[in-house]
């Protein structure tokens, strides 16, 4: 990936959820990401997790644990997040397939991105498409 370092990328979406456990289902199962890492605590709320497609991740955690960014993401509306796709109308399928609530249904942008929009269970807009844009280096 254009502009990262060792392969990693350098900017990461992060996210808190009230149940992070299943925020990590949905986003696994029905949009086809993959677990990195998950810590948990001892009262079994997500410490941290980091979740990955392609070249780029995600990291999430539970509301509620404290701590600075908790804090300052407590009265945070939902966010959005784009991330790039190969196959735009197989990856919509399998969101359909698991229930997710489809915003925008796979649609060809006058940019030349081919997109489809989804609301996660808590809220948050995930986008996903072909635009990749490159970052020069």
């Amino acid at each position: 990936m254009a502009g990262t370092s060792g392969g990693r990328p350098s900017i990461y979406p992060t996210l808190v959820y009230a149940d992070a456990k299943a925020a990590i289902r949905q986003l696994t199962e029905a949009f086809g990401f993959t677990e990195l890492s998950v810590y948990e605590g001892e009262d079994g709320s997500i410490l941290h997790a980091e979740l990955v497609q392609g070249n780029g991740g995600v990291m999430l955690g539970s509301k509620g644990r404290g701590g600075v960014f908790d804090t300052a993401m407590k009265d945070a509306g939902p966010s959005g997040v784009y991330v790039v796709v190969d196959d735009v109308d197989a990856h919509h399928q399998r969101a359909v397939d698991h229930g997710a609530e489809i915003l925008m249904p796979p649609t060809d942008q006058d940019y030349g991105s081919r997109d489809y929009m989804a609301r996660d269970a808590e809220g948050n807009i995930w986008s996903f498409g072909t635009y990749a844009p490159e970052i020069g280096g």
